[in-house]
């Protein structure tokens, strides 16, 4: 493995399925599960509960299949939960789920909305059954935002 360029983070995005980024970086945003963070090389070392949302790669200089980043460097990846490690000189994201934007199933994560406010109408006094709601509600907002950001590029 190449070392990273000055000022360059190394980001390893990886679900239990496939890794879809490694590759060195400029700037990492992600979803952590109490606010978006934004990691650039020298970070504090940390660890994150990841949320959902977008992972945002500033200067990523490829991905699993081996293709170039969008215009003005950026590429976009919609993950569900999971941990991130951050080091001073790279990042590891560990998602349990993760897709390009433009693999989103819109009317799926539609369903998966309705899924969840059904699940939120009927949650009654449990506590459990309103984060379970809230966290199903959240990953398909998530995934119709990423997907609506990609319709309008």
């Amino acid at each position: 493995m190449a070392e990273p360029t000055s000022d360059q983070l190394r980001v390893r995005l990886v679900t239990p399925e496939r890794t879809l980024f490694e590759a060195d970086a400029s700037t990492v945003e992600l979803p952590a599960k109490n606010g978006y963070m934004e990691v650039l090389y020298g970070h504090a070392p940390l660890m994150a509960e990841l949320g959902a949302g977008d992972v945002t790669i500033h200067g990523g200089t490829g991905s699993e299949s081996g293709e170039s980043s969008e215009a003005g460097g950026i590429l976009r990846y919609n993950v569900s939960w999971g941990f991130v490690e951050v080091l001073g000189d790279r990042v590891t994201i560990l998602a349990n789920d993760a897709l390009k934007p433009e693999e989103i199933d819109v009317p799926r994560a539609e369903q998966q909305l309705d899924r969840g406010e059904k699940l939120w109408k009927e949650a009654g006094e449990s506590e459990e059954a309103y984060d379970e709601a809230l966290r199903v509600i959240s990953e398909a907002e998530a995934k119709m935002a990423s997907a609506t950001e990609v319709e309008k590029h």
